[in-house]
């Protein structure tokens, strides 16, 4: 487990918390197992009276009015005593809900691929293709909005330039990408290790805008993620996404779910800053920014074509709305780029919705995960937590 010590509710919480609406999972010892919580002035109530599971916490109707309906819960302590791991552990804040993610949805990132895609997952070529294609690609991109009238223009020349690529079709093209990002139930929270596969010498964090949507295709609240990449594995062969994308402990979410308000709304995620900050053991740092303005689909879109007619979560799902942001800071040499270092911490924030805060680890080195589906219903049955109707 990574040293949460270090971290307190003062760190990680959004600047305006105490007028946030922030539902999340912590692993409660005094519950002997997980709850699905509301923090309220740094106190963290156990939902379970509510609903047994997050997922159908955010199935409620009336979440707005959550902290009238929780002056009767049961206080589990204090966060920093979860941080610290006196009370027990921050989880993400998901349980049975998909964990999605929508790829190549900034023009940055776009780029970006297509350089991974043409250097073969080799990273001591990719700033010589970046520096080829970055001014064909980069003039040509920008502004673009995805399925418009103007991006099958851009098509066509680039076609006609022989740059066209997979990565665009999706970049710009009326299909997003959406993918798998991880299994129910496998992702960490604010404070945990996070997993590098052992095999990879290129790769990064993606800090991303993460939307909680029902089942019904309600989007009701987000949360910030870090959809860990490896660059080299996909660079390689598209058909590796998977196995660039989905390792033990390679997706992080939280640190909690702000749930939309009168004070914070869908509109304030479109206009948010994510912000990266890496630190490693060797001295070296790293800073980015993603501006949620430059994003080439908008969140409403994103989430219509990962839930509808075609394709359902009866639990509901969050959604990774992709990065502007790929590193490309030169680390182990010049022209080589960013990659991790083992015991890198990585802060991903955005002032509304507080820090998400892990350290890097090999995958294999992680705490595996063995607490899955099974494990939470025979949990919630021993402790008297499931109930129908």
């Amino acid at each position: 487990m990574a040293e949460t010590q270090r971290l307190t509710a003062r760190h990680i919480l959004p600047e305006d918390s105490a007028a946030a609406l922030l539902v999340g999972r912590v692993w409660s010892n005094a519950a002997g197992g997980p709850c699905p919580v509301l923090l309220q002035d740094d106190r963290v109530l156990d939902l379970s009276s509510l609903a047994p599971t997050l997922s159908a916490l955010l199935e409620r109707p009336g979440l707005s009015e959550i902290a009238a309906h929780a002056q009767g819960c049961a206080d589990l302590g204090a966060l920093d005593d979860f941080l610290s791991g006196k009370a027990g552990q921050l989880l993400a804040p998901v349980d049975l809900q998909a964990v999605k993610a929508a790829g190549v949805t900034f023009a940055d990132s776009m780029l970006e691929r297509v350089v991974e895609e043409h250097a073969k997952g080799d990273a001591g070529r990719a700033q010589e293709i970046r520096e080829r294609l970055a001014p064909a690609l980069g003039d040509s991109l920008r502004g673009v909005e995805a399925g418009s009238a103007k991006a099958a223009e851009v098509k066509t020349l680039l076609q006609g330039l022989d740059l066209w690529s997979q990565y665009l079709e999706v970049g710009i093209g009326p299909d997003a990408e959406i993918f798998t990002k991880a299994q129910p139930m496998s992702s960490v929270g604010c404070g945990a290790d996070i997993g590098i596969h052992p095999k990879s010498e290129w790769n990064n964090p993606e800090p991303e805008m993460v939307l909680a949507i029902t089942s019904d295709g309600r989007i009701v609240g987000a949360t910030l993620g870090n959809d860990v990449n490896l660059r080299d594995f996909e660079g390689r062969s598209a058909l590796l996404l998977s196995k660039a994308k989905d390792n033990n402990a390679s997706c992080a979410l939280g640190p909690f779910i702000r749930l939309f308000d009168a004070g914070f709304t869908l509109d304030d995620v479109k206009g948010a800053e994510i912000a990266l900050r890496v630190e490693g053991e060797d001295g070296f740092a790293l800073d980015g920014l993603s501006p949620m303005r430059a994003i080439s689909r908008s969140p409403e879109d994103l989430a219509g074509q990962l839930l509808n007619c075609n394709h359902q979560y009866p639990d509901g799902a969050v959604l990774f709305l992709g990065t502007m942001f790929a590193p490309i800071k030169d680390r182990r040499g010049p022209g080589l780029g960013f990659t991790h270092e083992i015991g890198d911490r990585v802060e991903i924030s955005s002032p509304r919705l507080g820090r998400l805060v892990n350290w890097v680890r090999r995958s294999d080195e992680c705490p595996e995960w063995s607490f899955g589906l099974g494990a939470l219903m025979a949990n919630l049955a021993r402790r008297g937590v499931l109930r129908t109707g």
